[in-house]
């Protein structure tokens, strides 16, 4: 369905379910999300991977998540997520997105992720994880000389980081994914 379909009425998770590319139901509008590219998208594989095997050698009872899934939210202005990756517990949906935020989401930055106007989306879009329950966030960067891995957390807040994680350290999502160690430089490709 094309966007330009859904100006005239507020969508709807229907609309959302009808739309042929990735998008977030966000302020009654179906927004499309670019695609990403070749680095972005290696980082999001690696840190879902990473997830899906610390998952399984632990038994955590939650379900790694890959790029292009849709978790349905209840927030005034934002019904739905899409992160680049994320770490869900809650009920099995079938063949209909998660229900309910995810406990950990990843956002790794593409190259238009950048300036003042993406900065803003960026930060309120972690205020809105927060607001649905969401208990880490990764804001993945990978631009410049060093990748740079925010976390934020509820006691930090979506403005400021509680930590950074640079190349040669481990980033964790603690208390989101307990035990859950990758090293930041696996978020490039050899």
């Amino acid at each position: 369905m094309a966007l330009s379909a859904l100006q005239d009425h507020e969508a709807t998770l229907e609309d959302l379910y009808q739309h042929s590319e990735k998008a977030e139901l966000l302020h009654g509008r179906v927004v499309p999300l670019m695609p990403t590219g070749r680095a972005p998208s290696y980082a999001a594989f690696e840190i879902a991977v990473s997830l899906r095997q610390h998952i399984r050698h632990v038994g955590l009872p939650g379900v790694a998540v890959t790029d292009n899934a849709g978790f349905v939210v209840n927030l005034p202005h934002r019904r739905s997520f899409s992160p680049d990756a994320a770490y869900y517990e809650g009920p099995n949906s079938g063949m209909k997105f998660y229900d309910g935020a995810p406990r950990f989401a990843v956002e790794v930055r593409s190259e238009n992720d950048y300036g003042v106007i993406a900065e803003h989306e960026l930060e309120q879009k972690r205020h809105d994880y927060l607001a649905a329950g969401t208990e880490v966030i990764w804001d993945v960067d990978l631009l410049g000389a060093e990748a740079i891995v925010r976390k934020y957390t509820p006691t930090s807040g979506a403005t400021t980081p509680e930590t950074t994680f640079t190349r040669g350290q481990n980033a964790e999502a603690e208390p989101a994914v307990p035990g859950w160690l990758m090293p930041v430089d696996d978020l490039f490709e050899p």
